[in-house]
């Protein structure tokens, strides 16, 4: 039997990372075993659907290469691949549920659920609707159809017995059927919910391992229950434990943060008496605040560091390798390795690997990625991008660094004269003085201003200075480039900025001494 994998997002305007480590999962699972990888739009709730959201997915899939044999932009043969242009696929499967008495039509107004959820809270209860519409007579609820009332279409979940399901991570699942309440199938709009087009697509579509975030373990006995119904095998079932981060965490409602408390309730205060936001684990959230799959790329991240990192994140390969091409993935990815336990995402672990990518790239490859970093604040008609780029990769974590490690390039930066004084080079304010006066004729004299000349130059004027290496460099890069760290030393910054720059800041440094 071909496995037939299936991701499907709802187009609500970003790759979350967690459901781009679904994706991943899916992909990599159909790409191990020879099967096929399906994309499926599930955008039956439209009020929370985000315009051009769908080119976001379609976009994200493609920049972490994860290429899908069907769906809705390249076609196959069980599309439509988007739910709501196969709205009426799912209306004869739930009349034919109706007729075998496992679902039935419900003609509650709004006002009356809101009015038994209320009072379900009031006894500290949770709501589960009370079948009233269950025991209407054939005649009554064609009468009502007739009529054009609205109406739902819900599923009729016995009320004694167990409903279950068999999960690869999981293992045997099972709940109380009284404990499950009767969900809508059809909508008033004539759509599907969820929980019963992804069951009718699931099985039109052929697909033999559903993998899926775990806060659907709740709902899956009640799939099964359809699936049953219907006569259908149910697919192998891969409830995913979720992406964790620790860190703070905002009230959904009030969107105010969570504050810490002591043992005894009290707020914890810093020592400026302000409270202190609480450090909590939850969900990776882009509402509270964690990148999205897009924010990491903004932010000068490589999809390919990207993808390899969120694998590890519930996936444990054999060994204890941690660096994968995708291809490499392709190639081990198994379900046992799958973990029972949560994953954290840390930031500082993601950096890290992004870090290791950057060093591996080519020359050339660093460069056309650096490019449009360097271009916000350098002029690429005056600076030597190609060697910029070689002083810069293995100091680069992320892009999104790079415009303030060269932005002294392109202005020179207020500093103060302390920098000038450092006990192990040797340097004083006096000292320094001293080198920067003697050193500018020697750098005026340089006809041809190349890294080599300068070096060579000035390396050679130093012992006629009396001064030690240090005691001349050091004061000379504080002096053009008014930062201590720098993306190359000395003669590598004077270059950069090229004669007329170099001479112009060596006299206004000068200046202030």
């Amino acid at each position: 039997m071909e496995v037939r994998t299936r991701f499907a997002p709802s187009p609500t305007g970003y790759m979350h990372l967690g459901n781009l480590r679904t994706a991943l999962y899916t992909y990599l699972y159909a790409r191990r075993t020879g099967g096929k990888f399906i994309l499926r739009i599930e955008d039956t709730d439209q009020k929370r659907e985000v315009k051009d959201a769908v080119d976001v997915i379609y976009n994200s899939l493609k920049i972490a290469g994860l290429n899908h044999d069907e769906g809705p932009d390249v076609g196959g043969p069980c599309g439509p691949y988007v739910q709501s242009e196969r709205k009426d696929t799912y209306m004869p499967y739930a009349k034919q549920l109706v007729e075998s008495g496992h679902a039935y039509y419900c003609f509650c107004t709004k006002e009356r659920l809101e009015e038994a959820r209320a009072e379900a809270e009031a006894k500290g209860e949770t709501f589960k609707y009370d079948k009233h519409c269950l025991h209407l007579s054939r005649e009554e609820v064609q009468a009502k159809l007739d009529a054009g009332e609205p109406y739902v279409i819900r599923q009729n979940i016995p009320t004694e017995g167990k409903a279950g399901f068999d999960d690869v991570i999981y293992g045997h699942v099972e709940v109380d059927c009284d404990t499950l309440d009767d969900n809508v199938l059809i909508k008033a709009d004539g759509l599907p919910t969820y929980n019963f087009a992804n069951v009718i697509d699931d099985h039109l579509m052929g697909i033999t391992h559903v993998m899926r975030g775990n806060e659907y373990l709740s709902s899956a006995p009640k799939y099964n229950l359809l699936y049953e119904a219907l006569g259908w095998t149910p697919p192998t079932y891969v409830h995913l434990t979720p992406v964790m981060v620790e860190g703070t965490s905002k009230n959904k409602k009030t969107g105010e943060y969570l504050m810490a408390t002591d043992e005894d309730g009290n707020p914890v205060l810093d020592e400026n008496g302000n409270p202190v936001k609480a450090i909590v684990k939850r969900k990776m959230s882009k509402s509270q605040g964690d990148p999205s799959f897009e924010d990491l790329l903004s932010e000068g991240y490589l999809s390919e560091a990207i993808v390899n990192y969120l694998v590890l994140l519930g996936w444990s390969p054999r060994g204890e390798r941690e660096f994968y091409t995708l291809k490499e993935l392709e190639e081990v990815f198994d379900l046992e390795g799958l973990s029972k336990s949560p994953s954290f995402f840390s930031s500082e672990k993601m950096r890290w690997f992004n870090a290791e990518y950057i060093r591996k790239l080519t020359p050339e490859a660093y460069l056309g990625h650096a490019t449009p970093w360097l271009e916000k604040v350098l002029d690429p008609a005056k600076f030597d991008f190609r060697r910029l780029g070689e002083l810069l990769q293995n100091r680069t974590e992320v892009f999104s660094q790079l415009p303030d490690m060269v932005r002294f390039l392109a202005e020179m930066p207020e500093f103060s004269n302390d920098l000038y004084i450092n006990k192990k080079q040797k340097s004083t304010l006096e000292s320094a003085k001293t080198a920067l006066t003697a050193l500018r004729p020697v750098l005026e004299g340089i006809s041809d201003w190349t890294e080599a000349n300068l070096h060579d130059t000035v390396m050679a004027a130093i012992p006629g200075l009396g001064m030690k290496n240090g005691q001349v460099l050091w004061p000379m890069r504080i002096a053009i480039s008014g930062q201590m760290s720098t993306p190359g030393g000395a003669f590598e910054i004077a270059y950069l900025l090229g004669k007329d720059e170099t001479l112009r800041r060596l006299d206004a440094s000068l200046a202030r001494l």
